[in-house]
This record gives C-alpha cells, structure tokens and sequence, in this order.
C-alpha cells in the first residue's frame, strides 16, 4: 500500500478491481495477485474508516463539552 494513496483512491482501485472480476476481464493467472490486491485495499478502508470514526467521536465529544 502506497503511504500517499488516500481513501477514496483505494476505493476506485477497490471497484475498478471489482468490475474487472465481475465482467471476467481478469485473466486467471492475475486472479489470485489481484484478489490479494482487494484484501490489502479493503483493510486499508477499513482502518481510514475506524480512524475517521473515532476522530468524529473525538470531536463530537469535545464540541459537548464545551456546550456544558
């Protein structure tokens, strides 16, 4: 995984590998290294997704804190 890639360009690589399955336009023996691909991709959008989560709760709870 790149350190400069972002969130949304691993989801356009994540579908983009996705169509290609879906339409069978991936040739069996690139099957296997680009099913490996996706799972690094979507664990690398889960983690983004946790942190983000957890950044908005963060926030969220100090914008409470300040209305008390």
């Amino acid at each position: 995984m790149s350190k400069e890639q972002n969130y949304s360009q691993a989801l356009d690589e994540l579908n983009d590998i996705a169509r290609s399955i879906e339409d069978e336009s991936i040739p069996v023996d690139e099957l296997a290294a680009k099913l490996k691909r996706a799972a690094e991709l979507i664990s690398f959008c889960r983690s983004r997704l946790r942190m983000t989560e957890e950044e908005v709760s963060k926030i969220i709870g100090q914008i409470g804190d300040q209305e008390k």
